[in-house]
């Protein structure tokens, strides 16, 4: 399986069948068993692998948002940029507003996350890895934790940055972002990739039972 520059790919599946784990292997967060992963030519698992660089190349959106609830907004985006990429406080505080006018939290920059909805939290934790400029982003069940009502705040930007061309690999059952915007839709059960297709062939006509059965579940 590859991810191509500027492709959307969505993973889906029943709870328990590996979709958080394949992506956290991307971002070397979780160890290969066997097989190979590589990403930008770099082999995750290859002597003298950079996990550390790796993960400042690949950006990473969790379910619980993950901001230091001590450091304000702004902080938040600048920490990571001046720690693994030398940037001057300044620079990369410049940079977190600019990221933070486009996620629609410019007027928030002082805050701190507790003083957040879930959605504004959300919003700050992708701002905060696009910060990296990262060649790719992952993104595990972001809209799970969240109120019904703040899901379209957090989709609105995935679907923007989708538009833009950026590379997303992206674990979640919203399917209608996954019409919108997938180029190609993974679907795992057990642990397993049971079908790899084209989002036209995946919800028109599924190959397998088990992602028949899990679309007409998950659609009803």
């Amino acid at each position: 399986m590859g991810v191509s520059k500027g492709e959307v790919v969505v993973i889906c599946g029943p709870s328990g069948s590996g979709k958080s784990t394949l992506l956290k292997t991307v971002n070397g967060l979780e160890p290969i068993q066997q097989g190979e992963i590589a990403v930008d030519g770099i082999s995750l698992g290859g002597k003298g692998a950079h996990l550390s660089k790796l993960r400042a190349k690949v950006g990473m959106v969790l379910q619980h948002f993950e901001l230091f609830p001590h450091l304000s907004v702004t902080d938040n985006l600048a920490l990571a940029q001046i720690k693994m990429l030398g940037r001057h406080r300044d620079e990369a505080a410049a940079r977190g507003l600019r990221l933070l006018e486009r996620v629609g939290l410019r007027t928030h920059a002082d805050k701190y996350p507790g003083q957040l909805s879930g959605g504004q939290q959300q919003r700050v934790a992708i701002a905060r890895a696009l910060s990296m400029n990262p060649i790719a982003m992952l993104f595990d069940e972001p809209t799970s934790a969240l109120d019904p009502e703040m899901i379209n705040e957090v989709l609105d930007v995935m679907i923007e940055l989708a538009q833009e061309g950026m590379t997303m690999m992206c674990v979640t059952h919203e399917m209608g972002f996954a019409r919108k915007v997938a180029h190609r839709v993974v679907f795992m059960d057990r642990g397993r990739i049971v079908e790899n297709a084209p989002k036209e062939e995946f919800f028109g006509a599924p190959s397998t039972d088990r992602a028949r059965e899990f679309l007409a579940r998950i659609l009803h």
